[in-house]
């Protein structure tokens, strides 16, 4: 879950790196190195963030248009200043950046002490680079075989980069896992984990496979070859991504921005694909497969965090309108247990980047079980979009926030498509209630929008609860997984300790917790379960809980039950999610600022959890 960055061509490549490891310090911020080569291989590496790199090489001779840089989320050693990328070979004269798992290192790393060789670090890392530079001397091969050579001998995940001092013209990188990508500018060369570092130079890019390592040179074309030797030729996409996707545009965090975002991305996410004056829904990346998904006697729905979280919402959405059985499961469980699946089922995988290895594993063992996969996901060319037999992107944008806000509702908004796209074929609901629904969701942008005016309210709410120790959140229906993501949102920012419930399982264990300093939230819109909410809400006030209502507008019931009350537009209570949502995640970011926490940035969390 680390950010990659590398760069060669006529330019200095620091300041191209020190940009490219800002953009891509969500996906990683316990330390941050860069390495150069001009003549000799110079290396910078510190614990702490972008910025303490920043300062440590305030004087250095920065000079070198070849380099490589790094962020990091720690998996093997604490973070620190040792442990941080990228690593030095034995003989100095390599250096490695490093995303992902080497499963083996301890059995590599004991066999190479055994030659007498001696390790700085606690990290996998470090061993790759000594196992490469050891074939390379004692094989008598030249460096892109010595890697692999090497990688040959790897069990586990990677993207590496690596910059040699004797072949100062090229970098040598490759993928197993992890996400790598390629840009190909005017004589120049840029490798990153994802586009946003990118973006700025080039658009176009080469994506590559698993088990690919390719060969980034100083001047030419750029090669790629499998593991097993096969040349393969290079096919370069072209981004459709602006580089004001990826700027804060005056928010004061990316989060924020992303927030209220959500009414454009709803919104793009439909475009093209709903149209309810035509009573039409075409999702074209589906088109081949969707008389399977019809027929399909089971979906299964693979995710993980967030995702997860929207897959609930589907499974709602599905069998309400679809009438199809759905089980929802965690991508991390799934691929570890012998699921009962076959050719008949259809697995839906969802992922805000495309790259998450468990759902990744998940997709893999379906596949090998014959079910047809669908995918859902936000980046073009990620690596399920390209393992899975069809799909749909949400066109999100790109989310730099580590908490998901706006993947979240753009994933709901996709799976809302697909259910209403199956319910329509196959006749499961009426087609006045089809229309109805069409016309409904089309309106949900705007909804979202009348919902984010909230904010005053909610920010009030906010620094009356900021110093509280636990929240719990409560839902029924297709806002108990509505619970579940606010209670996500609070704990991932904010550090509180939250928990969502089905609002009717709090007499079951959860509601011994409950006394004056315990923040109840509660989604109590007047669609669905609302008198049974209602009676849930009067048990916590006689037990002196402190209510804040997520409420339908003009609501006077749990208005004058309720402590606080946050208003949101009326809509079916299928769309709900999509509404309700957003004061949840706005009560977690104030509530995350009020309390000075690193919003974009939260503690031992990384955007893309590339690794397991």
């Amino acid at each position: 879950m680390c950010g990659i960055v590398g760069y060669i061509g006529l330019k200095e490549s620091y300041p191209i790196l020190i940009k490219g490891l800002y953009r891509l310090e969500y996906r990683g911020y316990d330390s941050a190195g860069i390495a150069l080569l001009d003549g000799s291989l110079k290396l910078f590496k510190t614990h702490g963030k972008v910025a303490d790199l920043e300062k440590l090489v305030q004087g250095e001779n920065l000079s070198g248009s070849i380099g490589i840089a790094h962020t990091r989320w720690a998996t093997h050693g604490e973070p620190n200043d040792v442990n941080a990328h990228p690593h030095y070979s034995p003989s100095q004269k390599l250096a490695i950046i490093h995303n992902g798992i080497i499963e083996n290192y301890g059995s590599l790393k004991a066999e190479l002490k055994n030659r007498g060789y001696s390790f700085h670090s606690d990290t996998d890392t470090e061993v790759l680079i000594h196992l490469i530079e050891d074939i390379q001397q004692n094989e008598n091969v030249n460096l892109e075989e010595a890697v692999r050579i090497a990688l040959n001998q790897v069990v586990g995940a990677y993207a590496i980069v690596i910059i040699s001092q004797e072949n100062p013209d090229q970098l040598i990188v490759a993928k197993k896992g992890s996400p790598l990508v390629i840009g190909v500018g005017d004589e120049e060369y840029f490798v990153a984990s994802d586009a946003s570092p990118i973006i700025e130079y080039t658009k176009d890019v080469v994506y590559l496979e698993d088990e690919e390592m390719a060969i980034v040179p100083r001047k030419g074309a750029l090669r790629i070859k499998t593991m097993k030797n096969q040349q393969k030729t290079p096919y370069v996409h072209h981004l459709e991504m602006q580089l004001s996707s990826i700027e804060k545009g005056g928010f004061a965090h990316f989060m924020l921005k992303e927030i209220y975002e959500q009414p454009r991305s709803i919104k793009d996410s439909m475009r093209g694909r709903l149209n309810a004056a035509k009573g039409i829904i075409s999702l074209g990346g589906i088109i081949d497969y969707q008389q399977k998904l019809i027929n399909c006697k089971r979906i299964i729905i693979v995710a993980c965090g967030t995702s997860w979280h929207a897959g609930l919402v589907g499974e709602y959405l599905f069998e309400d309108l679809a009438r199809i059985p759905v089980e929802v499961e965690y991508a991390s469980e799934f691929r570890y247990r012998n699921p009962v699946i076959d050719e008949h089922d259809v697995v839906i995988a969802i992922s805000q980047s495309g790259e998450t290895a468990d759902t990744l594993a998940a997709i893999e063992l379906a596949k090998s079980r014959g079910a047809t996969i669908i995918g859902i996901c936000n980046v073009v060319g990620s690596s399920i979009a390209r393992a899975t037999d069809a799909g749909s992107y949400t066109h999100a944008g790109p989310e730099i926030g580590v908490a998901s806000t706006e993947a979240f509702t753009a994933q709901v908004t996709i799976l809302s498509l697909m259910a209403l796209m199956i319910a329509g074929k196959k006749g499961s609901i009426s087609k006045s209630l089809f229309h109805e629904l069409l016309a409904e969701m089309e309106s949900i942008p705007a909804k979202v929008q009348k919902t984010l005016q909230m904010n005053d309210t909610i920010l009030a709410i906010s620094k009356i609860f900021q110093n509280a120790r636990n929240f719990l959140y409560l839902g029924r229906g297709y806002n108990f997984p509505v619970a579940l993501e606010g209670a996500l949102k609070l704990k991932e920012i904010s550090y509180i300790h939250a928990e969502g419930y089905p609002a009717a399982e709090m007499k079951h264990g959860p509601i011994a917790l409950i006394d004056e300093e315990m923040p109840v939230v509660v989604i109590a819109t007047k669609k669905g379960n609302y008198d049974k909410v209602v009676s849930n809400i009067q048990e916590v006030k006689a037990r002196k809980g402190v209510i804040i209502a997520i409420v339908t507008e003009g609501d006077d019931v749990v208005h004058d039950i309720a402590d606080h009350v946050i208003e949101i537009p009326e809509t079916d209570e299928a769309f709900v999610p999509l509404v309700a949502t957003i004061p949840l995640q706005l009560l977690s970011y104030h509530m995350a600022v009020l309390r000075g926490c690193n919003v974009d940035q939260p503690r031992n969390l990384a955007k893309s959890v590339t690794v397991e």
